[in-house]
């Protein structure tokens, strides 16, 4: 296909949008799938449509149809082939996986009784297999393979490494409670980010943070350099314990958020905030402990309190100081991942409720899974 065909082939769909608007969602999607399918297989095998080239891989072998479910609806899509079977659309693959997860999600909640009127509304059309016990634990075992051999695969030398925690429902002997997902977002010296690891368990405490850092020292993660997080308890002394010599960033954002609280009258806030945003603007440590007893004289009086959490607590957020001054931006502050929380609430929110621990880890894996791919093939977060 020529690039004039690539152009019409986008443009119809446009088209479509603007004719039947979401009436034809499902039409437009199932369409540009096949296009990116398309491509994939042309650049796997290093030629165009009816091109002639010793760098060609291989050869075309016509299209597999293949109805999937999501929820615009069933897709009738056209998987493209080659001769050797060495091809597999990762376009398709990738975009499906974490809805595959959820759908298990959601049937073994309707399988296992403990369904909202939401979930009790699962039909084999949404789920695209029967609910029952059976095939939902075979549903569910196809993507755990995939995604226990992604959680586990060997890591490297990343030089920044982000840790966060965030919560999810789940059913857990007959009540709700809250588990902790873990998540580790490391960035290479290539300047790419990439999803390091994951977990859930039933706290955020000490133990489970030490496990979680243990595991991704077993696969060989090392050459870290810093470490960004907020300041939770537990992710601290377990920090202390597994990488000890590894200087820490307290986030900046988190800590502006927590001065607040110390503020006394409603009219400072904005004026103690900039004052903040001075001192973690510093160009060099000297200049930041300046201006920071500066803000501890200026407010001694008016807000004790502040002052005294001032002296115990800002001087963990200019470690970055040490740091080359064009990476700062990106180390100050742990919001990277707080982004792919975002996403993954997006996501777990229409579940609602997990019926287990390993629900919860299938889900959360594969979109993770999911964006740390995206980020692979996506531009450099910071240069080094």
């Amino acid at each position: 296909m020529t690039r004039l065909e690539d152009y019409n082939a986008i443009n119809d769909v446009v088209k479509l949008l603007a004719e039947d608007g979401f009436d034809s969602l499902g039409e437009a999607i199932r369409r540009i799938i096949n296009e990116a399918m398309r491509l994939e297989r042309q650049n796997h095998l290093g030629v165009g449509h009816y091109e002639r080239s010793e760098a060609r891989c291989g050869y075309a072998n016509g299209y597999k149809s293949k109805t999937v479910q999501t929820r615009v609806g069933a897709l009738d899509l056209a998987v493209p082939q080659v001769r050797d079977s060495s091809f597999y659309p990762s376009s398709l693959e990738k975009g499906l996986r974490s809805e595959r997860a959820l759908k298990v999600a959601l049937a073994e909640m309707y399988v296992q009784g403990v369904s909202t009127r939401k979930v009790a509304k699962i039909t084999e059309q949404l789920c695209g297999f029967e609910i029952t016990s059976t095939q939902v634990s075979r549903a569910a075992k196809e993507l755990d393979e995939i995604l226990e051999q992604w959680r586990n695969r060997p890591l490297g030398a990343f030089p920044y490494v982000y840790l966060d925690a965030r919560y999810e429902k789940v059913r857990h002997n007959g009540s709700v409670i809250d588990v902790a997902v873990l998540v580790a977002i490391g960035v290479a010296k290539t300047g790419k980010r990439q999803i390091l690891g994951t977990s859930v368990a039933l706290s955020e405490q000490e133990a489970h943070w030490r496990d979680f850092l243990r595991s991704l020292q077993e696969r060989q993660l090392h050459g870290i350099q810093l470490f960004i997080s907020d300041a939770h308890e537990g992710l601290k002394a377990a920090r202390k314990a597994v990488f000890p010599s590894v200087p820490w960033q307290r986030c900046q954002f988190h800590l502006q958020q927590n001065a607040q609280a110390y503020v006394p009258k409603k009219e400072m806030k904005k004026e103690v905030a900039a004052a903040i945003r001075g001192i973690f603007n510093a160009p060099d440590e000297a200049e930041a402990k300046r201006q920071l007893n500066l803000l501890v004289e200026r407010y001694e009086k008016a807000a004790p309190r502040l002052t005294a959490w001032a002296e115990e607590n800002i001087q963990e957020g200019l470690t970055i100081l040490q740091f080359p001054e064009e990476h700062r931006r990106r180390i100050r502050t742990s919001n990277v991942i707080e982004r792919v929380n975002k996403e993954i609430r997006r996501r777990t929110r229409v579940a609602t409720l997990f019926p287990n621990e390993d629900s919860c880890l299938r889900l959360v894996s594969a979109v993770l899974m999911e964006i740390s791919e995206e980020w692979e093939t996506g531009r450099v977060y910071l240069t080094f």
